[in-house]
């Protein structure tokens, strides 16, 4: 995206921070971001350049701010195959493959699907100044199935909203060891980093985490086994998985909060996002994207109803 200026001039009845004005004025930046080319001087107020994100605006007052050029990222793009369900000017819909890491960190430096998409994705405008896509929610490197990201600041910012307001619904199948003590049911217990294990999350006594719910449902019972539809209603790490842990019965091949040694023939965890549910940027009603079970879960599913 290239540079370009955009001017505001104060309502009458404003008297406000400046960053306050610009969020304001651009909804499709973040508070962080608009602070951020404050402090960089790209800002101008009556014709005069504020660095200070509390100065402030009178009424009348003409706010010129430039939004530089997007930069290019310093992530390589990689011609890794997409599975992409639904795009347009905004977002893209991915279906994940189990074993692909969503965003590069400690460990994942290629081979991520923020790589991918920047190879894939060839209208991409950018997220922060940066060419790269907008992550808003993840899925465990071993969990497939369904996740969005963003194409530009406006369809980030909304999806952000649509996700702090809970209004993306999103459905999991799962099938877990034994079987949940309910056939339909809901957990609600605190989730918080493990004190013992720092890459691991864990269910705490109240008041220590942060609340986080799951409702879920049995979908078909086998001799060991049960398949499970979970509808997470907070977006806690590893959330679906440690509260099917909690009530007695683990995720099946999930080795961190379940059994050590997987009980079917099954070398990741069962459990793939197959629906969720959201309203696109500039739509009003909510659209519905889903995806199957991969073949490597749905054989294990066929050799359980064979038994």
């Amino acid at each position: 995206m290239a540079e370009h200026i955009k001017t505001f001039t104060a309502p009458s009845d404003w008297s406000d921070r400046l960053d306050k004005f610009l969020v304001n004025s651009l909804p499709e930046f973040s508070r962080s971001r608009i602070q951020g080319l404050i402090k960089d001087e790209q800002v101008m107020v009556a014709e005069k350049i504020i660095t200070k994100t509390g100065y402030m605006v009178e009424p009348g007052d003409e706010v010129q701010i430039t939004i530089p050029e997007t930069v290019p990222s310093e992530l390589v793009p990689e011609d890794i195959p997409l599975n992409i369900v639904f795009e347009n000017d905004d977002l893209v819909i991915v279906n994940k493959p189990a074993g692909m890491v969503v965003h590069p960190g400690a460990g994942h430096f290629s081979g991520t699907l923020v790589h991918a998409a920047l190879a894939a994705i060839p209208d991409l405008e950018g997220i922060g100044g940066e060419e790269r896509p907008g992550v808003v929610h993840r899925l465990d490197k071993e969990t497939s199935g369904l996740i969005i990201l963003a194409k530009n600041e406006r369809a980030h910012r909304w999806l952000q909203d649509q996700f702090r307001l809970r209004a993306v619904q999103k459905v999991y199948l799962a099938l877990v060891d034994g079987k949940p003590p309910t056939p339909t049911g809901r957990i609600e217990a605190e989730i918080a980093r493990d004190p013992s294990h720092r890459k691991q999350m864990a269910v705490v006594s109240d008041g220590r985490g942060r609340p986080a719910v799951t409702e879920y449902k049995t979908l078909e019972q086998f001799e060991k086994h049960t398949l499970v539809e979970a509808h997470p209603l907070t977006g806690r790490t590893h959330q679906i998985r440690l509260h099917l842990a909690f009530v007695g019965c683990p995720i099946t091949g999930d080795t961190v909060y379940g059994k050590r040694t997987p009980s079917v023939d099954l070398n990741r965890h069962f459990l793939h996002a197959a629906r969720i549910s959201i309203i696109c940027p500039g739509e009003k009603s909510s659209r519905t994207f889903e995806v199957p079970l991969p073949e490597e879960l749905e054989a294990v599913l066929e050799k359980l109803r064979t038994k």
